[in-house]
Order: C-alpha cells, then sequence, then structure tokens
C-alpha cells in the first residue's frame, strides 16, 4: 500500500468509480466498486513510480494533507 492520496468518485460517462493519484500526473485506474477502483489505482500507482525510477524522473513525496469541503 502507497501512501499517495487517492480520489474515488462515480464515473457516470463510463459507469464506473473512477480513482485517481492526483500527485502522479496520469495516474488513474477504475473499478465496478470503490474497493476496486482503489485496488487498482494502487497498482497503478506502483508501476508508476517503478517506470519514473527506471527512466531516473522525479518521485514527489507522498502529500500529508486532509481534505475539507465546505
Amino acid at each position: 500500500m502507497t501512501r499517495y492520496e487517492v480520489v474515488i468518485y462515480w464515473g457516470k460517462e463510463d459507469d464506473v468509480f473512477v480513482a485517481e493519484a492526483p500527485q502522479l500526473a496520469g495516474c488513474a485506474a477504475h473499478g465496478d466498486s470503490q474497493v476496486e477502483a482503489l485496488r487498482n489505482a494502487q497498482e497503478a500507482i506502483g508501476l508508476s513510480l517503478e517506470t519514473a525510477k527506471e527512466f531516473g524522473d522525479p518521485i514527489p513525496e507522498p502529500v500529508d494533507r486532509r481534505l475539507v469541503f465546505a
């Protein structure tokens, strides 16, 4: 399990849950349930980090923050 923030929302257009890791550009996944979307996002995060390491790209530190809704 990585420590990157993952935002999960319902993708009305595709009728699936979408999970995005905002700190990792283009890193997103989907699933039929929130749990599946999160599991797939964790896999996508791992692959994204592996690829960044392979190519020597910078890897951002996970941000410690909480979402606040007003």
